[in-house]
């Protein structure tokens, strides 16, 4: 009965509508899923670039291309989402006065995402993953975990920055 009178009452009156991603704040922060939205990202300019290179497009094969240009945008986004909520949420004065890069290095990625969605390129995808691994990297510098780099086990098979968790 409340959530009906709230209902008419947003009907009329059109209330603001608001999203975080948790201002609690919970401490949980994990890059592993801007790494993994860049790696959509290239893995979908991999099935663009295939598609690209083909003389004619099957009316099916054009969706396939429509889906995978959204993917790769829907991915875009979720790597800024993401690495704006680290930065905003957990980066404070201390690790921006160890790794004085981050302002800079945050605003790359901002610009390179949006490069990486506004192309199908795949060194403009590469140079963001670079630029999200070294983001990874001084996070879990920030959190005094050592990190190393391996290729990831799944297609684009590109390297990735983890934690080294069994200290």
């Amino acid at each position: 009965m409340l959530y009906e009178l709230i209902k008419k009452l947003d009907n009329k009156m059109h209330f603001s509508t608001v999203s975080a991603h948790c201002d609690i704040p919970c401490k949980i922060y994990d890059p592993i899923t801007a790494q993994i939205a860049t790696l959509t990202m290239i893995r979908m300019v991999d099935l663009l670039v295939e598609l690209q290179n083909k003389a004619k497009l099957t009316t099916e094969e054009q969706a396939q291309f429509t889906r995978l240009v959204a993917q790769k945008e829907h991915h875009g986004i979720k790597v800024k989402e993401e690495i704006t909520v680290i930065w905003g949420d957990f980066i404070k004065e201390p690790q921006l006065i160890k790794f004085p890069e981050l302002h800079s290095l945050v605003h790359s990625i901002m610009l390179e995402a949006s490069k990486a969605k506004q192309h199908i390129n795949k060194e403009i995808a590469l140079s963001l993953l670079s630029k999200v691994n070294r983001f990874a990297e001084i996070f879990w510098h920030c959190k005094d975990i050592e990190t190393y780099s391996a290729q990831c086990p799944y297609p684009p098979e590109q390297s990735l920055i983890y934690p080294f968790l069994n200290q």
